[in-house]
């Protein structure tokens, strides 16, 4: 389904970009933002902004966010980018079409986070299952994992995705402890809607 999108609108990119504004709809992006979290390259990102404002899917915008000083202090800074438009005809349409697409696949989620090293358990929920109250978006349960590679493949399913993931990474160790003593955080996960797409501690 995701290949059939990317040959309906023309563009892997443009889809990724779509997502993020539907799943940040008051947000204000600045092309460096939108760059970053959609893995999109400047020279590509403004093709496609031009052209999605010109369908008016996306209209320029301006807001005033945090910014730290270099003393360390936090100050407002407006800025000026780009936000969803809301009068956009056809967005209703477009948001169903879009969002009810897996952008990833499971199989692809779990060959990017074994990048990472000894992974044990690997839950979705939240986003992956279209559940705005799940704790997290994401559980790694591993050992000796390699923290840059875990970042690296979190941030390329992110932009995929059109989100910042909420996630936790445990230890085998931790994650048993936590178990055994009925931790709040690991029941929230469990015992509501979940995905686990890899279980060798064969927790059910």
């Amino acid at each position: 389904m995701t290949d059939a999108l990317e040959r309906l609108f023309g563009s892997a990119n443009r889809i990724r970009v779509i997502r993020l504004f539907y799943l940040n709809p008051k947000k204000v992006f600045v092309n460096k933002d939108i760059s970053r979290r959609a893995k999109v390259q400047n020279s590509s990102l403004r093709r496609e902004m031009s052209l999605l404002e010109k369908t008016g899917f996306i209209k320029k915008a301006a807001d005033s966010v945090d910014s730290k000083t270099r003393a360390g202090r936090t100050r407002k800074v407006r800025i000026k980018g780009w936000a969803l438009n809301p009068s956009f005809p056809l967005s209703a349409s477009l948001k169903n079409l879009v969002l009810n697409v897996a952008p990833i696949s499971r199989a692809e989620i779990l060959k990017r986070l074994k990048n990472a090293g000894n992974v044990k358990l690997i839950i979705l929920s939240g986003i992956f299952i279209q559940d705005d109250e799940s704790r997290v978006d994401l559980l790694i349960v591993g050992d000796n994992l390699k923290q840059g590679v875990l970042e690296r493949e979190i941030a390329n399913i992110e932009a995929l995705v059109g989100k910042e993931l909420s996630y936790s990474v445990l230890s085998t160790q931790e994650c048993t402890y936590r178990m055994r003593m009925y931790d709040k955080f690991i029941r929230d996960i469990l015992d509501y809607p979940h995905e686990k797409i890899l279980n060798k501690l064969d927790i059910t």
